[in-house]
């Protein structure tokens, strides 16, 4: 018989979950949902290495273990520090961690440009969500902010290096997804940015996935850049039969009517991809015909996304119908099919200048 694997049990925000060893506290935090959850711009379940950098998700320990319920004398990441058991940990109920929260999004803000109302990234921006949730009115910087021109990498991505956080989350997901990796943090501190090696394009079957990766909207889709805005897209879930045998073939396409705008990977209430697709999928097929519709992707964000959502909606009976004793009303008609009235005596579209009098036939009377 197998032995029993011992759980530990962790206190969050008051609330009790019981967790394997070696989750960290953020996961645990996951495990019960809601508000409890810290915010993460840097971690990424599905990357080896990520989480650490962004300090968003600081918490406070305020029982180390049931063996030495000493609390820590510091904040603490919560996506790089593991649980013990008998731990007590408080996020939302702390004020000192909102207010050191409160510091971190203004830090990240010091450099962001106010880019919102042209970004493609607005209505799914974690940075967006962030600042709003638990950023500051104003800034207190005085200071020039720092700009980077637009780099093109590659045929399907743009890089706005002025709106990079630093996350390192496209690093990761090139350096473990695809079979080379062209792109990195160059230089130190201020001068730190991503940026290719001698420029060169990023290019393999994959790569595309940096842009679901990224929180905000430093690497955007060339094919789908200003051409609609998010909330005015239908997400769909759609699947194929993809060649490549690493991809799961299983998206997102952002539709408006019959016309496909854009290929995502598929999300989770957390934002993290839950499979990868291939660049193939992603910026080829934007076709209806290539994809099997599955039906209404479901939106578990509070997003401005979920605004326009049409799972479970009952169309409204037409009254006309009834008024009418089931005959369907003639709505729309050619005016000109009907009356004499006012009828042009040749083709208005013809006439050079505006419409005269004399070109229509005069009233009956």
């Amino acid at each position: 018989m197998a032995e029993e694997k011992k759980l530990f049990k962790v206190k969050i925000d008051n609330i009790s979950v019981e967790v394997e060893p070696g989750t960290t506290i953020l996961n645990a935090a996951r495990g019960i949902g809601g508000d409890v959850v810290p915010p993460a711009m840097c971690y990424y379940s599905k990357l080896q290495g990520s989480g650490g950098k962004c300090r968003t998700c600081l918490v406070k320990v305020t029982k180390g273990s049931e063996a030495d319920p000493r609390p820590m004398p510091k904040l603490v990441a919560s996506c790089r520090t593991t649980v013990m058991d008998g731990m007590e940990v408080a996020n939302i109920t702390s004020p000192e961690v909102l207010e050191a929260r409160k510091g971190i999004v203004e830090f990240l803000l010091i450099n962001h440009p106010l880019d919102c109302p042209v970004c493609d990234q607005a209505g799914e921006c974690d940075l967006q969500d962030l600042s709003y949730e638990h950023g500051a009115e104003g800034t207190r910087y005085e200071f020039k902010r720092r700009t980077f021109d637009k780099i093109d990498l590659g045929d399907h991505i743009q890089l706005h290096m002025t709106r990079c956080i630093l996350c390192y989350r496209c690093v990761f997901t090139a350096d473990q997804l695809t079979a080379s990796r062209e792109h990195g943090v160059l230089d130190r501190g201020d001068h730190s940015q991503i940026s290719t090696y001698i420029q060169n394009n990023l290019d393999n079957d994959f790569i595309g996935n940096v842009i679901d990766v990224c929180p905000v909207g430093a690497l955007t889709d060339k094919t789908a850049r200003f051409k609609n805005r998010v909330w005015f897209l239908k997400p769909v879930d759609a699947h194929r039969n993809c060649d490549n045998p690493k991809c799961c073939g299983k998206v997102a396409l952002w539709m408006r009517g019959d016309e496909v705008f854009r290929v995502t990977a598929r999300k989770d209430q957390y934002g993290e991809v839950e499979n990868w697709i291939c660049d193939t999928c992603r910026f080829e097929k934007k076709d209806v015909k290539d994809w099997t519709i599955e039906g209404p992707r479901k939106i578990d964000r509070h997003s401005v996304i979920s605004q326009g959502h049409y799972v479970n909606t009952v169309k409204p009976k037409d009254p006309l119908v009834e008024v009418l004793d089931g005959r369907q009303p003639k709505l729309l008609f050619d005016i000109h099919t009907q009356s004499e009235v006012n009828r042009p005596t040749i083709d208005l579209s013809k006439i050079d200048g505006p419409a005269h009098s004399d070109d229509f036939n005069k009233s009956q009377s």
